[in-house]
């Protein structure tokens, strides 16, 4: 003897259907928000592994210094100062702890991408 219940909501399945645009949007956009890591592009294993140790050093050390140049950049293309800041924070948070992810798995070469390719120390 099974005993079932049947629920009725007056949704119906607009829980599907939501799950189903974020899913769908976060394929479209994903190739947009975050380019691979400039390491990927190494052909050995150890050039990998050294370019990924560089790349999550350069981060974890020098991503609060998108505290700043986020801002100034804004200022400099006529946009939102504040705006710039904000997105300063957000960017220095995730270069520090992306940085930090992509050392403590140097060894590992499968890419973890940050915003706009993590820090940029060439000024480019």
């Amino acid at each position: 003897m099974s005993v079932r219940f049947k629920f009725k909501t007056k949704g119906g399945n607009s829980m599907k259907k939501i799950m189903s645009l974020v899913v769908v949007l976060s394929m479209l956009l994903a190739p947009v928000a975050f380019a691979a890591s400039p390491w990927t592009e190494e052909k050995a294993y150890a050039e990998k592994v050294s370019g990924k140790l560089q790349f999550g050093l350069t981060n974890t050390l020098l991503g609060w210094v998108d505290l700043f140049a986020t801002p100034n950049q804004y200022s400099n293309e006529g946009k939102n100062v504040w705006a710039g800041v904000g997105q300063g924070v957000v960017n220095a948070i995730t270069n520090t702890v992306g940085g930090a992810f992509q050392l403590v798995t140097c060894i590992i070469p499968a890419d973890l991408p940050l915003p706009n390719g993590g820090v940029d120390i060439g000024g480019k």
